[in-house]
């Protein structure tokens, strides 16, 4: 999830370095993978990184694993755990779009249905400007011209751990906020796009988002320290590394009671290297939804290509349904059978388009070629 708290002093970062390897049955693929504690040590020297952890996944094997720096800010609390959870912010989005693409796959729901007929709410309350125009692939690619709840100002207190804000209130937000674009005009990246598909997921199937990606993702992959967070107090359970923010002095403050308010549907999963290994794989291996239904997901929207029709000047524009003036006369009678003529039909003159001008061709010559000409007395 991307905001302004982004900015400022990280506590933890943390990688997940996922592979997956097609092996023929004819050539075996060796992979060498690198230093990971090394890697996790170099990381752990950048300013502003108190400590970092990651592990290097193989065809869902693990081949490595690396910690460095400290829990805490100070070289305080040990190590971070290599296996550790840690919020994964918005790759978040793309596991709640894998639950949307499935319900599309089982015919309950459609990537054109619009906004308005999904939730009725957000048209008659107002909530969404021109819900009745967008749709849910629209959502699902960022291309909605919905603006994020961020830019509403709201909710830039990074030490507010307690307030509760529910998805309305996050939709509610947005409101104040200008539009980004067009329906489907293009890409741009709005967290309200998925709050949107998470209350969508919920009236769809009558379940919590969390209830369903529960069943459907975590665990039928196997992904046992998987969560999604979507109120305070909600956080990381278990050892883990902790983020700061710098106060109003500038110094830097706890944040590890983040609030779970802004995660969600867009960006409120906590996981571990793991987990999200086992995720990306069977998502890459077409197990979760089908390769036509993940473009839709994973590529972002292109503006539509305009294409520039050249005009005719003032006075030379040519018209006319009958062939130009290289016609010599009517259509010479068609040959039917041997040797036998018919004069009695002639084929109606096909419509000409002529280009006002060609590459290469004065004015004088343009005007000469589309000057008006008397109709021939054989056209129709």
């Amino acid at each position: 999830m991307s905001h302004a708290r982004a900015a400022g002093l990280t506590g933890l970062a943390s990688a997940m370095l996922a592979l997956s390897l097609h092996t023929s049955a004819t050539a075996a693929v060796e992979v060498k993978p690198g230093d990971v504690q090394q890697a996790m040590k170099d990381l752990a020297k950048t300013d502003g990184v108190v400590g970092a952890i990651g592990e290097l996944y193989v065809d869902g094997k693990r081949k490595g694993q690396g910690s460095a720096g400290s829990r805490l800010l100070g070289g305080k609390g040990g190590r971070i755990p290599a296996a550790s959870r840690y919020r994964v912010g918005s790759q978040t989005k793309l596991m709640t779009a894998t639950v949307v693409l499935q319900l599309v796959k089982e015919g309950k729901l459609g990537l054109e249905d619009k906004l308005a007929a999904v939730l009725p709410q957000m048209a008659q309350q107002n909530l969404v400007e021109r819900a009745g125009e967008i749709t849910v692939q629209q959502l699902l690619r960022h291309s909605s011209g919905i603006p994020d709840f961020f830019a509403s100002g709201k909710f830039n207190d990074a030490f507010d751990f307690t307030t509760y804000y529910s998805p309305m209130d996050l939709v509610k937000a947005s409101r104040e906020g200008s539009r980004t674009g067009e329906p489907g005009a293009g890409f741009a990246y709005s967290n309200t796009n998925y709050v949107l598909l998470g209350l969508i997921v919920e009236k769809v199937t009558g379940r919590s988002l969390s209830a369903e990606l529960n069943r459907r993702l975590f665990e039928p992959l196997g992904m046992k320290h998987t969560y999604l967070t979507t109120k305070p107090p909600q956080g990381i359970k278990g050892p883990h590394g902790h983020g700061y923010y710098p106060d109003a002095k500038g110094e830097p403050r706890d944040i590890d009671r983040q609030n779970a308010s802004f995660g969600g549907a867009a960006g409120g999963v906590v996981s571990t290297s793991g987990d999200l290994s086992a995720f990306y794989r069977a998502f890459n291996q077409g197990r979760l939804a089908w390769a036509q239904e993940r473009r839709l997901a994973t590529r972002p929207a292109r503006p539509p290509v305009r294409r520039r029709r050249r005009r005719a000047r003032p006075g030379l524009r040519c018209s006319g349904r009958c062939p130009s003036s290289t016609s010599a006369g009517p259509p010479r009678p068609r040959r039917r059978g041997r040797g036998a003529r018919t004069a009695s039909r002639t084929r109606r003159p096909a419509a000409v388009a002529v280009r006002p001008e060609r590459p290469g061709e004065s004015r004088s010559a343009t005007r000469e070629r589309c000057r008006p000409r008397p109709r021939p007395s054989w056209c129709p």
